[in-house]
């Protein structure tokens, strides 16, 4: 009965192919979490699970490229400091080779229906996409690879606009705890991790971005070499920077208690 219920977010004509948001639905469920959303801690994120239609997730998970894909740009000619091993596509030239149908899963949560949703979620208005998926798009991180603790740039040059939200879905099927590969969330002091969040598949986490929103997945991967840790990255932006703050910032790597800088 709860599966049915979180289908009915989607439109009767998806496939694995072609699926589209219902949005009535989508406002619903943007009521349901609007409250826990903006009282979570460290900073208003939430959680959702199954979020796409099994249908859909399933073909995003088949047709994830290969760690070999020439999509992927080089890790070793990247961050192998705070991101070592960790692939990415760096912008939407690249998602050209892509799948279509993962290409028209990543403009489906770039739409308008998200897009409204994100707002009655966050109450973060006049939300705009990135066609360029600038950093965002495709992840996927290798056996014992990982992604320092940090907090996100916060203006996009290309469109001049502020960053507000991130969107992360994982597509990572019997994901063990063991593995690690966990989201953390900490706090601005950096002086511990208020929420751990496993990578399973078809999780939904979404949350504000800004100067104080430290997250990563900072322990190495420990998995077999044959098994990576897969998301989808969308990036949302606005006119408006949060709260007024105008400053314009890099990624800011931070650094745990007891950790070597």
């Amino acid at each position: 009965m709860a599966f049915k219920k979180l289908f009915t977010r989607f439109s009767r004509h998806n496939t694995g192919d072609v699926f589209v948001f219902d949005q009535s639905a989508l406002s619903a469920l943007a009521h349901t979490h609007k409250s826990a959303y903006a009282e979570a801690k460290p900073f208003p994120h939430v959680v959702i699970n199954d979020f796409l239609p099994p249908c859909v997730a399933n073909r995003a998970l088949e047709e994830f490229p290969p760690p070999d894909a020439p999509l992927w740009l080089d890790w070793r000619k990247r961050d192998t400091v705070h991101q070592p091993k960790k692939l990415g596509i760096g912008s939407a030239k690249r998602l050209a080779q892509a799948s279509p149908s993962l290409q028209h899963i990543l403009f489906t949560l770039n739409s308008h229906t998200m897009l409204e949703f994100l707002e009655d979620l966050t109450d973060i208005h006049g939300l705009i996409p990135d066609p360029h998926f600038t950093g965002g798009g495709l992840h996927q991180i290798l056996s014992g690879g990982k992604l320092a603790i940090h907090s996100d740039f916060n203006f996009d040059r290309r469109l001049k606009l502020y960053r507000r939200i991130n969107v992360l879905i994982f597509l990572n099927k019997d994901w063990k705890e063991e593995y690690g590969g966990h989201l953390e969330l900490w706090d601005p002091a950096m002086t511990h991790c208020i929420r751990r969040v496993l990578p399973t598949f078809n999780r939904c986490v979404i949350f504000n971005t800004n100067k104080d929103s430290c997250h990563g997945h900072p322990e190495p991967l420990n998995t077999p070499n044959d098994i990576t840790r897969k998301s989808l990255a969308l990036y949302y932006y606005s006119r408006d920077s949060n709260e007024g703050d105008n400053s314009i910032r890099s990624t800011d790597w931070r650094i745990r208690p007891g950790e070597n800088g």
